[in-house]
């Protein structure tokens, strides 16, 4: 037996904010009654047996003497649910609200096995026979056989099937992992998912934007199924965008319908920075590391690439909104930082659909008047042959790759993705 696709539990998208860019947003990570704190993947206090702190939280919080939700953050910067109890035992907790909720999976043939409450926690212990692999979910008994399945909103190992997500016990396949309420420097906590190849074993890291929008078929335009992508071996940390997608996103202001936006690329920068050194630490350090983004996420992976080129071997931007700063505004954009020299960094692929022609009918230096351009292609023309006589070498270090009339969607980047991952992977 197989369960449903949840009603219970569903991913929000933030609509667009600015059509014209079609940037697609999506919500914070929906962790059932989610703690507030922020920081990296790991904040697990150097625990020598990072399980049996996992176990000592939550069974705190099944006494009474922890706030569930602050238990199940904590748990969030350890290990992670389920928590391996030893001798094939695992606990599994939610904050799934009212209901008569149960735990079924692959372990018990979909059977289920019902969870205790306490408080607001509902929780229970089972035998996993068979972790690796091994699927559940959560199930409210209360709306019957075939509805009230809901993916374990707090699972650290997950993957999509046919129905949605489904939560993993242990995975040594390659698989996502979950990592929840990701912040600092001012900036809004986020999810950050990170696709780990078989075995743990990869040799490149991509730090990747919009990360609800790179694995998830159910993502708008059917998302990257950048997955699907992948060359072996490369490990992609997938940074989810918040409401504030236009600030983190631009290194300077513009304006917008006469609304001031942007300028928090460099605060966003240094979120990155503390998360690849907790990544790091967690998973290992890759041989090379890339940035990768799409419309204002390719903006922000050529910026961030070129302000710290000790960091990252590569940047990666397709379709990237590199005319920020001159929309409504008269400010820098990423072409004058390039025309005005003294720069050095990784290599950049760079990258559009869409088309010409090419004009720049108002005098401000970017070729992007043109009525019938589209996907940014101009802007994008115009900043790579800037780079070339930059101190760039075409096919060394520069590529630049025009997919013509191509829309501004996440399908188009999942179709065209590959070709700089390649690149990347043979570095």
């Amino acid at each position: 037996m197989h369960p449903r696709r949840s009603t219970l539990l569903s991913v929000a998208h933030l609509l667009p904010l600015l059509l014209a860019l079609g940037c697609a947003a999506g919500g914070k990570g929906a962790g059932a009654g989610g703690g507030s704190d922020s920081g990296g993947v790991d904040d697990s206090g150097g625990a020598a047996d990072p399980a049996a702190a996992d176990a000592a939280a939550l069974q705190a919080a099944i006494d009474g003497s922890l706030d569930p939700a602050e238990a199940l953050a904590q748990i969030n910067r350890g290990g992670g649910l389920p928590i391996d109890m030893g001798e094939g035992r695992y606990r599994f907790a939610c904050l799934c609200g009212p209901g008569a909720w149960q735990l079924a999976g692959d372990h018990d043939g979909w059977a289920g096995a019902p969870m205790s409450q306490a408080g607001a926690l509902w929780w229970v212990e089972v035998a996993v026979p068979a972790p690796d692999g091994s699927r559940y979910k959560l199930h409210d008994a209360d709306q019957g056989p075939d509805a009230g399945w809901m993916a374990d909103p707090r699972a650290r190992r997950y993957l999509y099937d046919e129905l949605g997500e489904i939560s993993l016990v242990q995975a040594t396949a390659a698989h996502i992992e979950r990592h929840l309420d990701v912040g600092g420097h001012g900036l809004a906590p986020r999810e950050v998912r990170v696709w780990l190849p078989e075995g743990g074993a990869f040799t490149h890291a991509v730090y990747a934007h919009d990360g609800q929008n790179l694995f998830d078929p159910g993502a708008i335009w059917g998302g990257w199924r950048l997955n699907e992508a992948l060359p072996p071996a490369v490990l992609v940390v997938g940074i989810d965008n918040t409401a504030e997608r236009f600030a983190e996103y631009t290194p300077t202001t513009d304006q917008i319908d006469g609304q001031t936006l942007g300028g928090a690329a460099d605060d966003y920068g240094l979120l990155i920075a503390d998360l690849r050194e907790d990544i790091e630490a967690r998973y290992g350090e890759p041989r090379a590391r890339a940035l990768l983004g799409s419309s204002l996420g390719g903006l922000v992976s050529l910026h961030l690439g070129l302000a710290d080129p000790a960091a990252w071997d590569m940047a990666i931007s397709l379709s990237g909104t590199v005319g920020w700063g001159s929309i409504g505004a008269d400010g820098p954009t990423l072409l004058d930082v390039v025309q005005a020299g003294g720069l050095s960094g990784p290599a950049l692929f760079v990258d559009s659909g869409g088309g010409g022609p090419c004009v720049d009918s108002d005098g401000d230096g970017l070729e992007d008047d043109g009525p019938d351009a589209r996907d940014n292609y101009c802007e994008n023309r115009q900043l790579v042959d800037a780079l070339a006589v930059a101190g760039w070498t075409w096919e060394e270090d520069l590529w630049h790759w025009h997919e013509p009339d191509a829309p501004h969607n996440e399908a188009a980047w999942a179709a065209r993705v590959g070709r700089p991952l390649a690149l990347f992977a043979g570095r």
